[in-house]
């Protein structure tokens, strides 16, 4: 490979991904604009033509925007790299510190701090103008900006460390050094797993012990039934920020706990709920939670030692406009253009996730009733405003769930 053919790959590659995801999404909009005039018959009884029409033009509006970040992702993506905007930034490395490990991380850091700054815009329009116009957003500017501090102070005080661990590791342990360095990438995320719920998660919302008690009497029964040991049962403040809702279980060993939206308790019955916890048990009860983390781990031990061999050919560097290589920079590209060449795997993860969500979905069919669920599900369609028509395509690219018409199919399947 030489570097001019590998900038012609990746220019390609790219310029085919580009085109893919528009037309994926322009599919997407004609197809929700040619099934907005009329409720999908398994729905009719719940949802009402306006909450259908409403989620066709909130979805709309998404994927409008989205069209626009994916042009401008690429746009920076190709500044970046072949347009010599990393080359440049790696250049400032000796005017901030004469040690290499400190003008590398000094690189990464600060190509992850401008490419956050820039795709900035994208989230706040999305945040303070379509989800307002569409009656989801809580969210004060304050709360955004103070969202945003934590989130980067907890980015420097967990990130930072990591960093320099692998990069010292990259540059200390020899040829071998991408095992050590997944052994402690996976240590970092197992680390993450036990704390979040604990210390992370509550710097964000706030957590109360569920207090209804019949409601926790009914869960505490079907946590004994399905075999299932939690560390509390909370309800979250989700509507501090946004109206829509969801419930979920987090942590690892004895830290799990369970987790309600309080907009999720305030729109379903006592049964509902119970349906939509037994799902979430059945990705538990199916090991869904640990088949997916070891996944993750497999693939990240594949991905470090596919960059231990790219790091050593410069046709990789100068491929992507970078002219003076560094285990850093290497670091960097790699996972910069990795999207890139990765995005025709989508529908495989995206196949995996949804037969997750059909085991979950039929083991809660038969621990609750499954109509409890399908109705629970019509409920948050509704309230999310999702789209129940989506393109069949376009979910089997980005979809973890299966489109709403087909999971419901199968819960009346399960009805008795």
């Amino acid at each position: 490979m030489t570097a001019p053919l590998f900038s012609a790959l990746f220019i390609a590659m790219l310029a085919l991904v580009t085109l893919i995801r528009l037309w994926l999404a322009q599919r997407h909009l004609a197809h929700i604009a040619a099934h907005r005039a009329s409720v999908p018959e398994a729905f009719r009884s719940q949802i009402g033509l306006d909450a259908h029409q409403k989620a066709a033009d909130y979805t709309g509006a998404k994927v409008r925007l989205s069209m626009l970040a994916i042009l401008f992702d690429a746009a920076l993506l190709l500044t970046f790299t072949l347009g010599g905007g990393i080359q440049q930034i790696a250049g400032w490395g000796p005017h901030i510190s004469a040690n290499p490990l400190a003008q590398g991380m000094a690189a990464i850091v600060l190509v992850l701090l401008l490419s956050t700054l820039l795709e900035a815009p994208f989230d706040l329009y999305r945040t303070f103008v379509i989800e307002a116009r569409y009656g989801f957003n809580k969210m004060t500017l304050a709360l955004y900006l103070g969202d945003a501090l934590k989130s980067l102070l907890l980015g420097a005080l967990l990130g930072l460390p990591l960093l320099f661990g692998v990069l010292w590791l990259m540059g200390r342990m020899g040829d071998n050094w991408w095992l050590y360095a997944w052994a402690m990438w996976v240590t970092f995320n197992l680390l993450l797993l036990f704390i979040y719920p604990s210390f992370i998660a509550p710097l964000f919302n706030k957590f109360q012990p569920l207090q209804d008690e019949g409601l926790k009497t009914r869960i505490e029964a079907l946590l004994g039934k399905c075999g299932f040991t939690a560390s509390g049962l909370f309800v979250m403040d989700g509507s501090r920020r946004s109206t829509h809702g969801n419930a979920y279980f987090t942590g690892f060993g004895k830290t799990k706990r369970i987790v309600f939206f309080d907009t999720l308790l305030s729109r379903l019955t006592p049964a509902e709920i119970e349906a939509v916890l037994a799902h979430e048990l059945g990705h538990f009860k199916r090991r869904h939670v640990m088949k997916r983390i070891l996944f993750t781990f497999a693939l990240s031990l594949g991905f470090l030692w596919l960059l231990a061999q790219l790091m050593q050919a410069d046709w990789f560097y100068r491929g992507l406009g970078v002219t003076t290589p560094s285990t850093a920079l290497a670091l960097l590209l790699f996972f910069l253009v990795l999207p890139v060449f990765g995005f025709l795997l989508n529908p495989l993860t995206s196949h995996f996730s949804r037969k997750h969500e059909f085991e979950a979905d039929a083991y809660a069919a038969r621990q609750t009733d499954a109509r409890d669920l399908a109705s629970a599900l019509a409920k948050m369609y509704q309230d999310n405003a999702s789209t129940l028509t989506p393109d069949p395509l376009y979910s089997t690219f980005y979809d973890s769930h299966p489109p709403a018409l087909m999971r419901i199919s199968h819960l009346k399947g399960a009805v008795p």
